[in-house]
């Protein structure tokens, strides 16, 4: 990811390289006095010397931002230990993943530099998330609380969960939205969720908003191998872009979809599904494994669960009969078709999927915009 957003700040942006190694900064926010204070060690360490950025390592974010006043911190700890889907499949519920309390390093860079204002984001788990005896969402306020910070009241936070759907993303992905003032400050709090309540759109875009222009493919009559690899589709036509590739499916899979889609499986009962899953491969599942994409609705949550498989993620059109393409998974996040993601097909998954949606993100920017400009 870091790489991707260097290499996004020299090809768009017209950043000398050198600024964009510096903007993007690989390091764990765990060892804070190193991220503060410089003096790194360890891989970190190892990158920034390769790069001969070794005024990084000596002076850390402190030196780099040097007397200036920092207005605004934007972040979210990773969200795996608070996601249902990870809680429903970790046989402790990720009571014991470290990453519950990684919200604490957050704590401590706001803290640090005490900005007029912070974005937390999460998703909506965290709000039922109770790794230890008290609930999570009553620790992140009390943390916040203890080093001047105002955020909405525990009760208030199921209050603060926004859908990308409504921000220009064709998709539906809930996520928390935690807007921090500082006590004391010339910013009132609800100001910032009044500006992003106002940023919502009235259109609602669908999966063939964002894709139904992309060039389409097709299932060969039988895999062929092409280099070290298998495939499976053929491109139709001679437009080529970018991270746009059908990825390989065995017959089986290719068979699976027109099923799936001809007779409308989405729309089957949940025991239908998980039996017709059983009938497939002779394996008992409590969870859905297959799920096509719809032309006339949004994507459901684009997850990185994609650089594993498909299935979840089955291409509406039943020609084509495979799963969606980097490229396309990119889109339902509403990156612009120009961004370009460096590293394996499965490392662009993740990213794509770990991501927050770019048109959402883009209008949580201009709500807190529209607060200060009137200010």
């Amino acid at each position: 990811m870091v790489d991707t957003l260097r290499h996004r700040l020299v090809s768009k942006w017209k950043e000398s390289e050198d600024d964009a190694f510096k903007h993007v900064i690989r390091f764990d926010v765990q060892k804070r006095e190193e991220l503060f204070h410089g003096n790194w060690s360890d891989e970190s360490k190892n990158e920034y010397e390769s790069s001969n950025h070794t005024d990084v390592i000596k002076y850390g974010l402190d030196g780099i931002i040097k007397n200036r006043k920092v207005d605004l911190i934007i972040g979210g700890p990773p969200c795996q230990a608070y996601s249902l889907a990870g809680r429903a499949q970790d046989p402790y519920s990720m009571k014991r993943d470290y990453r519950n309390y990684l919200f604490e390093s957050f704590v401590k860079i706001v803290e640090h530099y005490q900005p007029e204002l912070f974005v937390f984001e999460n998703v909506p788990g965290l709000l039922s998330a109770c790794p230890g005896d008290t609930p999570v969402r009553y620790r992140i306020y009390d943390a916040f609380k203890s080093i001047g910070y105002e955020i909405l009241s525990p009760d208030e936070l199921k209050n603060a969960v926004y859908c990308s759907v409504n921000f220009g993303t064709p998709q539906i992905r809930n996520r928390v939205i935690i807007f921090g003032v500082r006590k004391g400050s010339e910013f009132k709090l609800n100001d910032f969720y009044e500006a992003l309540n106002d940023r919502k759109s009235g259109k609602i875009f669908t999966v063939k908003d964002a894709l139904g222009c992309m060039p389409k493919f097709r299932p060969l009559d039988k895999p062929i191998k092409v280099g070290r690899g298998n495939v499976s589709h053929e491109l139709i036509g001679d437009v080529h872009i970018p991270l746009h590739n059908a990825r390989y499916h065995s017959p089986r899979d290719v068979k699976v979809f027109e099923e799936w889609i001809s007779k409308d499986m989405n729309h089957a009962s949940t025991e239908e599904r998980l039996k017709y899953y059983t009938k497939i491969t002779g394996i008992k599942s409590n969870h859905i494994k297959y799920r096509a994409l719809e032309w006339d609705k949004p994507s459901p949550t684009v997850v990185s669960h994609l650089y594993k498989d498909g299935l979840m993620f089955i291409h509406p059109d039943i020609k084509q009969l495979r799963s969606i393409t980097i490229r396309e998974a990119a889109l339902l996040q509403s990156f612009p078709m120009d961004f370009e993601f460096l590293g394996s097909n499965a490392y662009c998954f993740k990213m794509i999927g770990n991501a927050v949606p770019v048109a959402f993100a883009k209008q949580i920017a201009l709500a807190i915009s529209d607060v200060l400009k009137r200010k």
